[in-house]
């Protein structure tokens, strides 16, 4: 648990393949990817005291859901895949033990940790003699195979926050819809119509469960999203955190939103700028050698 600081963010490299853990732009699923200079891949780390042990909360800098072991089996079709698999969840209820780690040296001379679920499964990774099975999964412990250890790389924090990416171009079938009707109407766009609560924190970051407004939001454009806040607040001078469930910790939120699905609910709390509660926010450095 040494490697692991509370507040900080860390990339998860397999030891065996060289690829970084990463939360997927459906924000729903998990796996291995080469490259890490992608808030996809950065992980921050919240450490959670439950009874008498000390947990490890993982959870996306880029979506701010956290890592979480099912018992869902792989669908058919993902040869090589073992275990059960690992995905994106929101903290929605007290009882979170789907998304609590436990971390153990991988064994003397090693620099590998193991990440235990609370059923005692490790977190491991897959498409070791498949190359295009880039999955991750929890199963049984075993002693033999290094597919279960991950080496903690630590990320700076960033000294000023990122620039939000440019808003998402649109097609020709969607400019053809602004120029006839005055208005975009995509169908990747319906299916991706949810539902937006918001919330303007304190200057001390603080915010209650009262006071919510709610718009729906078509897209995945943060560019657009953040029009559509300011319009609401009648201000641009804030930052965006995205929370993702109820217990949830807030996240910045600064790449587009992920695909998601048809009628979900994005929560989104609103920092002034240069207020203590915004100057507080850390933003890992992803791009850092």
């Amino acid at each position: 648990m040494d490697q692991f600081h509370d507040g900080h963010h860390v990339w998860l490299r397999s030891r065996a393949l060289g690829t970084y853990l990463h939360a997927d732009d459906d924000g729903q699923g998990v796996s291995l990817r080469e490259s890490r200079a992608s808030l996809n891949a950065a992980w921050a780390v919240q450490q959670l005291h439950h009874r008498y042990d000390l947990y490890l909360l993982l959870r996306s800098a880029a979506y701010g859901r956290y890592l979480a072991a099912t018992n869902t089996r792989p669908p058919l079709g993902h040869p090589g895949f073992r275990g059960f698999r690992v995905a994106q969840r929101s903290y929605v209820f007290l009882e979170v033990g789907p998304i609590m780690w436990q971390a153990f040296g991988a064994g003397p001379g090693n620099d590998g940790v193991l990440l235990r679920d609370v059923d005692g499964r490790y977190l491991r990774a897959n498409g070791k003699h498949i190359p295009w099975n880039h999955g991750a999964s929890v199963d049984e412990f075993d002693h033999v195979s290094n597919m279960r250890h991950w080496i903690v790389e630590p990320i700076p924090a960033r000294q000023s926050r990122p620039d939000l990416p440019a808003r998402i171009r649109a097609s020709f079938l969607e400019n053809l819809s602004m120029v006839m009707f005055g208005r975009v109407v995509a169908a990747a766009d319906r299916r991706r119509r949810r539902l937006v609560r918001f919330v303007l924190a304190a200057n001390d970051g603080a915010y209650t469960e009262e006071g919510w407004s709610a718009f729906q939001f078509t897209g995945r454009s943060v560019q657009h999203l953040r029009y559509q806040l300011a319009n609401h607040v009648q201000s641009y001078n804030f930052i965006m955190c995205v929370r993702a469930g109820l217990y949830g910790t807030l996240t910045p939120l600064v790449v587009d939103l992920p695909s998601g699905r048809n009628g979900d609910i994005i929560e989104i709390v609103l920092f002034r700028n240069g207020t203590p509660g915004a100057n507080a926010l850390r933003h890992p450095d992803v791009d850092a050698e």
